[in-house]
């Protein structure tokens, strides 16, 4: 059975960072692009409406006007995701980095302390050491495949004096959506050592089935500490848009992150990332679900394909965002060298482990989120260039 997801769009001369600038980042321009964690698909059509409805206005000035777009979240927190937020607790920004560096300059001073779960997405290793603040890190336990937290050495760590703790829910790139049960332990453990949670959950809406992501900042509402990010720039592929937003329930971080924000002239979004964003949380829930069975049947195929190919690369399954771990250990290649072996042997650019942090040795990061043709074409590419291995 066809579905949307399938059509093969030529992405190229459109300023793509996936793909226009393969030379730039892997050395070569015939490389096949699996990395950088935007989708092949289009994005809903009420949104590419919503832009071109504006756009035919023809007048592009100065921009407020969130009043629509905050009704819109509202009522998707509230649908999605169970818990009620309120207009006045939002601040918008152009992105989750934006709000992250946001947050670090508003509530921690050089050289304070900000604590993180590694591996992790990159940009925030940046967001702390640009910021000349002191990196700490919770590494998480990998039990054969499945990451937990290592809760004895949070509380360590926390009590050491750290500020604020970049909590990453779902996680990327491991992929765990987080129990209940371990979100309510880092809250216990932020409050007992009244550490600020800036908790990026960007990939809240692709969880897969079986999995549900609840909010850090729905289940204590006497906890004050924390801020909460989300996006529609990786539910419905909209990140060229720019448009994000930190949830704040508590005034007092609320004027902080504002105030900040304000200083860095960070505080207004472009007039297409506004409807997009409205249309968004408005109009797509519908395409949204058939993404969600697409990214699955996608992952599924990866799994079995690895299993039954290329036994030597174990999936770390993802419960969440369309982004694949791949435990490349076994292959008898230096996790320094894994990054130009599927460049220059496989012929795919992929997400280095080893920019996630230490613990990301031996891994490469594999974004699923493309039409299966072009999914099974990065696949075979990987297989024969591991057969030559043993050739």
């Amino acid at each position: 059975m066809s579905s949307i997801f399938d059509e093969v769009i030529d992405r190229r001369n459109t300023y793509s960072l996936k793909w226009d600038y393969s030379e730039e980042i892997f050395g070569r321009r015939d490389i096949l692009p699996m990395w950088v964690a935007d989708m092949d698909f289009k994005s809903p059509t009420p949104i590419k409406e919503a832009v071109i409805d504006r756009a035919q206005h023809g007048v592009f000035g100065y921009t407020r006007g969130l009043e629509k777009l905050s009704d819109s979240l509202t009522g998707w927190m509230k649908k999605r995701h169970d818990w009620e937020i309120y207009d006045k607790w939002l601040v918008y920004s152009p992105g989750v980095v934006t709000s992250v560096n946001t947050a670090i300059l508003a509530y921690t001073n050089p050289g304070d302390k900000v604590l993180m779960q590694t591996p992790i997405y990159y940009p925030f290793y940046s967001s702390i050491r640009n910021n000349e603040r002191e990196l700490v890190t919770n590494p998480l336990k990998n039990n054969n495949g499945y990451y937990e937290i290592d809760f004895k050495d949070l509380e360590r760590k926390l009590s050491s004096n750290v500020k604020a703790m970049i909590l990453c829910s779902p996680h990327n790139p491991i992929g765990r959506v987080w129990k209940i049960h371990e979100l309510e332990e880092v809250l216990r453990l932020c409050k007992k050592y009244n550490v600020i949670i800036i908790s990026d959950e960007i990939h809240s809406d692709l969880v897969f089935k079986g999995h549900k992501h609840v909010p850090i900042g729905a289940l204590d509402e006497n906890f004050k500490n924390c801020v909460t990010l989300v996006s529609p720039t990786k539910t419905f592929n909209i990140a060229g848009l720019s448009v994000s937003a930190a949830i704040i329930p508590d005034e007092k971080l609320r004027r902080k992150f504002t105030d900040t924000i304000n200083k860095n002239g960070a505080d207004m979004l472009n007039i297409f990332g506004l409807e997009g964003a409205r249309a968004a949380y408005t109009y797509c829930e519908e395409w949204l679900e058939e993404l969600l069975l697409y990214l699955e049947d996608n992952l599924n195929m990866l799994e079995e394909y690895f299993k039954d190919n290329i036994p030597q690369i174990k999936v770390i399954r993802p419960e969440a965002t369309y982004l694949a771990w791949l435990d490349c250990n076994k292959l008898p290649i230096p996790a320094e060298e894994l990054k130009d072996f599927f460049i220059n042997e496989a012929g795919v650019g992929l997400n280095d482990g080893l920019t996630f942090g230490k613990e990301g040795h031996g891994f490469q990061r594999l974004n699923f989120a493309c039409p299966r043709t072009i999914l099974l074409d990065g696949l075979e590419r990987i297989k024969k260039a591991v057969e030559k291995l043993s050739n």
